[in-house]
């Protein structure tokens, strides 16, 4: 009995996956479990388990295929394969005996075709829309929909290049990027299309050429997954961001008096971070429009709050995520963090830890940027970029109300949200409510 293997579902956003390598060959033996092949998505590069024993019969899609969720790519044990295979020369015998009546047969057979195209281009282009070609291209994945339904744009009057002519999410990302309408073809009343020339005033620039000496090199799965969830983040939702500068001098000292002790008891370091962590997880449960969705008309609030930190790779980035991280204290989030950013860095993340996220954190601020106007992480609804934390000069004001200069641990925070459903008045009083946490806040370690 033959096993089918298929590209599996690595997260809610995830609709395909890209193969970068087969560890099996056909005709190898394969155990339950045992690593078959590797893919990469644009959150996470991940070795896929075989899911019985048996041997590789049929590999459907090569490296470097992407392939939708769901889509079978491969077969184990493979009978059906293997009497394919048979009755092959089973039915090349059958074939030479009876080769003139076959010619005769199909001669006739191609004269009807032929006359057939002309006449019908011209009488029936509306009865040409419900075709099978324009039904195949209709049925495309959740995501391609969604956006389609975002930007008004008419699937089935789009050329796909996935399978039996399916429109990828590569296909309409281009096509929206490119600024033309999809509105229904023009009758024969309206000849003439005025649109065409401002569709072309807004179309993309053509890709520049590389010039001698230049050096040219293909972007990564990665890479190209990354660079198509940003653009799709830009187009979904209304980014605005927000900044504020927070006093972190109370959070060092905290750190600097316990981080000995702290990874004696823990045996991890303790950082900025898990304070920042705590904070965020105050403030998502005080305003729960941060830890929300949007689903068409519809706002979802989470339950739980899974906190998703970016963490810089060597070939992209990465946002493995904290789940459930308000039921964990500073030494539990301080754990999470950094058993999570070296399992990126090694590539030992599983599916599971890359997906659910409801709110990030980006951490510029390790490079030595001040701030950033982060992107939202899709399908999030705000993003928190932490700046560098440094010493410098501040104002403060003493008890008898005299201005003096004090050196302090200063940081800036940014905050990027979805004008859809968030007002620029709530980002503000989420980020009070940040500053005062870390400011004034008890923090029990």
């Amino acid at each position: 009995m033959s096993t089918e293997v298929v590209m599996p579902q690595m997260g809610e956003s995830i609709a395909e996956g890209t193969i970068t390598k087969w560890l099996k060959k056909v005709g190898e033996h394969v155990d339950r479990d045992e690593p078959l092949f590797e893919i990469s998505t644009d959150k996470v590069d991940a070795e896929i388990p075989s899911p019985a024993a048996g041997t590789l019969t049929e590999v459907r899609y090569k490296e470097g295929d992407t392939v939708e969720v769901n889509t079978v790519v491969a077969v184990l044990d493979g009978n059906s394969a293997s009497s394919a295979v048979e009755a092959k020369p089973v039915e090349e015998k059958p074939v030479p005996p009876p080769p003139a009546p076959a010619p005769v047969e199909t001669k006739p057979a191609p004269p009807p075709p032929a006359p057939a195209p002309p006449p019908a281009p011209a009488p029936p282009p509306p009865a040409a829309e419900p075709t099978a070609a324009d039904l195949r291209k209709t049925k495309s994945s959740p995501l391609v929909r969604k956006i389609a339904q975002e930007h008004g744009v008419d699937i089935s009057r789009l050329e796909g290049t996935g399978m039996s002519g399916r429109v990828t999410k590569n296909d309409i990302l281009s096509f929206i990027e490119s600024g033309t309408s999809t509105a229904p073809a023009p009758s024969a009343e309206r000849p003439a299309p005025a649109p065409v020339p401002a569709a072309q005033e807004i179309a993309a620039p053509p890709p520049p050429r590389p010039q001698v000496g230049d050096r040219v090199e293909p972007m990564s799965v990665m890479r190209k997954k990354i660079a198509e969830h940003m653009v799709l983040s830009r187009r979904t939702s209304a980014h605005v961001t927000t900044v504020y500068e927070i006093d972190m001098t109370r959070v060092a000292k905290l750190r600097d008096q316990n981080r000995d002790a702290f990874y004696q008891r823990t045996g991890t370091k303790l950082t900025f971070m898990p304070f920042i962590f705590e904070s965020v997880n105050k403030a998502l449960r005080k305003f729960p429009i941060f830890n929300a969705q949007v689903s068409g008309d519809q706002i979802i609030y989470k339950q739980d709050i899974n906190l998703g930190m970016a963490v810089a790779l060597d070939w992209g980035l990465i946002v493995p995520v904290i789940k459930r991280a308000d039921d964990l204290s500073i030494s539990g989030l301080a754990r999470a963090a950094n058993d999570l950013a070296d399992r990126a860095r090694t590539k030992q993340l599983k599916p599971d830890e890359v997906n659910g996220g409801t709110f990030t954190i980006t951490n510029p601020g390790v490079f030595g940027g001040l701030f950033g106007t982060p992107i939202i992480n899709q399908p999030q609804l705000a993003i928190l970029g932490v700046g560098k934390i440094e010493k410098r000069p501040k104002v403060l004001t003493s008890t008898d109300g005299d201005d003096f200069l004090a050196i302090r641990w200063m940081a800036y925070f940014a905050l990027s949200f979805d004008h859809r459903v968030i007002d620029g008045s709530d980002a503000e009083r989420f980020l009070a409510f940040m500053k005062e946490q870390l400011e004034e806040g008890d923090f029990s370690l």
